[in-house]
């Protein structure tokens, strides 16, 4: 073979392993905000898409807050991860608040698609709100049902509160607009992770929880209706990125799988398997996907 035929065939060589690369290039990948219920949520979306599509699933799990994770996906860093509509609409699209949960989700699904390329997929089946907990022996003292009860009664109110609560537009701000408590102090302001060991060691008096945390399952604490409707709706969902979908024909259906499949009843469960039994997030996901028969 003479030169110039070897120069080819090298140049054929390295076109080829070029074109290889770049079409290896893009690693599907799920991401999650940083507290256990959204490390949870990604990683079940990761085993679950392993388990469709027959390739390994990049995890970039507990990243961050809400505008970094959303950043994340409109940059690409990310393709998938779990959302809530309350959160989407207030925080990430800051249009005012309306109370229709339907209307919400439609509202969220054309400005998403429209305006952002991206993809609000089929509600999972809980819907994660915030709600206001006391010690259950302060109810009893107080007689307290409601947050309207917790506004009349001659006490003086810290609450411990997480950054985002204390930040977000319908968190804090929200709590005051509706409810205005007696005496209130400056809340606390601390890890979502501390907020019931803050509660039970009296450090507070009144916490904003979620309403799927796991501890609410085993805490001494009663959680106070939100009889003004304060907090809109939190419906969890699966955000993509539509040019995801439309490069991967087994991505979106593989994610479709997952609308419907929790209750606010099984998430709380599986924050606890986690939080409150230190098992590891992959075995809670694992034993999740068997149970709803989707391995």
């Amino acid at each position: 073979m003479d030169r110039t035929k070897i120069i080819a065939c090298i140049a054929a060589v390295l076109v080829s392993l070029t074109a290889s690369g770049c079409a290896k290039q893009h690693s599907l990948t799920v991401g999650s905000k940083n507290f256990t219920e959204q490390v949870v949520l990604g990683e079940i979306v990761a085993q679950h898409l392993e388990n469709r599509m027959q390739q390994k699933i990049t995890r970039r799990l507990n990243l961050g807050g809400t505008l970094l994770v959303h950043q994340s996906v409109m940059n690409g860093e990310i393709d998938v991860y779990p959302e809530y509509s309350g959160t989407a609409i207030s925080s990430v699209l800051k249009i005012n608040m309306i109370n229709d949960p339907q209307a919400i989700v439609e509202r969220i699904r054309d400005v998403y698609h429209t305006n952002l390329r991206l993809e609000w997929l089929g509600a999972l089946g809980f819907n994660n709100t915030f709600v206001m907990a006391v010690r259950d022996e302060t109810a009893a003292q107080l007689k307290l049902e409601t947050l309207s009860d917790a506004e009349q009664a001659k006490v003086e109110w810290r609450l411990g509160v997480g950054y985002e609560f204390e930040q977000r537009p319908d968190g804090l701000s929200t709590l005051n607009k509706t409810y205005h408590f007696r005496d209130l102090k400056a809340p606390v302001t601390m890890d979502l992770g501390l907020l019931y060991r803050a509660l039970e060691q009296k450090q507070v008096n009144m916490i904003a929880a979620n309403s799927t945390d796991g501890l609410l399952a085993v805490a001494k604490v009663k959680v106070l209706a939100d009889d003004r409707h304060a907090f809109p709706p939190y419906d969890a969902a699966l955000v993509a990125r539509a040019e995801t979908i439309a490069q991967y024909p087994k991505f979106k259906p593989a994610l479709d799988e997952l609308a419907g499949k929790f209750s606010e009843e099984t998430m709380r469960k599986l924050n606890y398997e986690v939080d409150g039994e230190h098992k590891p997030v992959a075995d809670v996901a694992a034993a999740f996907l068997r149970k709803a028969g989707l391995q």
